[in-house]
């Protein structure tokens, strides 16, 4: 009896571990690529900003997302992931063809679908009932 009582402890604690490792890296990854699409968002409402700067802005924040994708594949739905690659797509054939105001679109989508991950994927009441 003792014995199957210590296992359960140790299962919960992994449990408890793994979840707050994977919950801090969701948020560091979702947390740097909203910052980098809002400041891209920034970037675009300036009249002065050349459209390299614009066009090496968004390829960094793709090869950025590129990165941290494949460690979020492992606890993350990859339907959610795909509207983000999706979204990201969009942002970079906007950007190569100039139109703007769909950008900006695109980036709001962008940093909502990421946001709704990190709701979605957080330790809270409201989401374990």
């Amino acid at each position: 009896m003792l014995k199957e009582s210590i296992i359960c402890i140790i299962i919960v604690i992994a449990i408890i571990f793994g979840n707050n490792t994977t919950q801090d890296y969701t948020k560091e990854s979702i947390s740097e690529l909203s910052s980098g699409l809002l400041t891209l968002r920034g970037n675009v409402n300036q009249e002065n900003m050349e459209d390299e700067n614009i066009q090496k802005e968004a390829q960094e924040i793709y090869e950025h997302w590129e990165k941290r994708h494949e460690k979020l594949a492992y606890f993350i739905e990859h339907d959610e992931l795909e509207k983000v690659e999706t979204e990201l797509i969009a942002i970079k054939s906007e950007v190569e063809t100039g139109n703007y105001e769909e950008l900006i679109s695109a980036i709001d989508k962008s940093v909502f679908i990421l946001k709704h991950i990190e709701d979605k994927y957080a330790f809270n009441l409201q989401n374990v009932f």
